[in-house]
């Protein structure tokens, strides 16, 4: 099944739905209103049925799949009783970011793409630690952009980039799992663009500290997010890049040092998975610009596909947007630098 979620006017403003994709039929299907009508034939009344759809289908795909498997339950009941009467055309919804993550971990475990990467900026080698744990950072949950959605240009980088990368959706709880609890606590997988700032990027990874504001602008998530049930085998997914219709680059998903199942279940170690995470496979190889020698400008329109999946499309804004303050270099007290 593909689930995304829109924003739907209505007489009490903007509200966001979640939403069956059925791109075959060019239509999504409001699950919510779709199981209203399907309970109210069942001699529901208009209340209780607005109650009970309000229950399975929340403006929050993270407290939707925290339902377990009842969400899907009724999310397929709903569009075998009701499709028909509470699909709309999929052109002409506005999308919101297919999950709202409590969690935005992003993964590095693609070697050809380290590789890349370090042969662009001089920096050697990968560090060898990365083949003994998985490395992952936590981004803003705050800068999440849907399918269709603007991107902000950030006004402090000269370089901004995109990053193909599978966003790998957590289905429930779980702390201290095997691999192989953690396959069964994987609910889907969606498109995960990892905005990056590379001038800024630099200067903050010496900190130590990991990335800011090199990450922290925007994080594209979707179109929408395709149940494990519908997906086959990982590593033969494809992916592509076009920017403004031109072809930039194509992938597949082949060689991770770390599985989908092994990523999850390393980060429930001491830790707990929620419902709706989204962990970040890490940059699929020439899935960036840095490793074709491209970059983006204002006014772009970056186009990221994944095979079993979709298409996610934004627009980087015709003009940077500048913060009003910008922090003034201290001086360095501890001697000499030719920082």
């Amino acid at each position: 099944m593909k689930l995304g979620r829109i924003s739907r006017s209505t007489p009490d403003g903007d509200q966001t739905r979640l939403v069956a994709v059925e791109p075959d039929r060019d239509r999504v299907v409001d699950l919510a209103q779709a199981y209203r009508i399907a309970r109210q034939r069942g001699s529901a009344s208009t209340a209780a049925a607005l109650r009970l759809a309000a229950a399975y289908f929340p403006s929050s795909m993270s407290a939707a799949i925290a339902a377990g498997p009842a969400f899907l339950d009724a999310a397929h009941w709903a569009v075998e009783q009701a499709a028909d009467d509470a699909s709309l055309p999929i052109g002409e919804v506005d999308w919101q970011s297919a999950v709202d993550p409590p969690v935005i971990r992003d993964g590095l475990t693609f070697p050809l793409h380290m590789q890349q990467f370090h042969e662009k900026v001089g920096g050697g080698l990968p560090n060898p630690q990365l083949f003994k744990t998985p490395g992952y950072f936590k981004g803003s949950t705050g800068v999440v952009y849907g399918h269709d959605q603007e991107v902000p240009y950030p006004g402090y980088s000269e370089f901004v980039d995109y990053e193909l990368e599978i966003g790998l959706i957590v289905g429930g709880y779980g702390s201290n799992l095997t691999p192989d609890e953690a396959q069964a606590n994987l609910f889907g997988l969606t498109i995960f663009n990892d905005f990056s700032a590379r001038d800024v990027q630099g200067p903050e990874m010496g900190m130590g500290m990991g990335p800011q504001k090199c990450k922290d602008f925007a994080y594209g998530i979707g179109p929408w997010i395709t149940t494990m049930d519908e997906i086959g085998d990982f590593d033969a997914i494809t992916g592509s890049v076009r920017v403004n219709g031109e072809e930039w680059s194509s992938t597949k998903a082949e060689g991770m040092i770390y599985t989908p199942a092994e990523l999850l279940a390393y980060v429930s170690i001491g830790d707990n998975l929620q419902p709706g995470d989204l962990i970040g496979s890490g940059t699929l190889p020439n899935g960036s610009g840095l490793e074709i020698d491209k970059k983006l400008r204002p006014g772009d329109v970056v186009e990221l596909e994944i095979s079993g999946v979709g298409v996610l499309r934004n627009r980087l804004s015709a003009e940077p947007v500048t913060a009003p303050w910008w922090p003034e270099p201290r001086q360095y007290p501890f001697g000499a630098t030719t920082a």
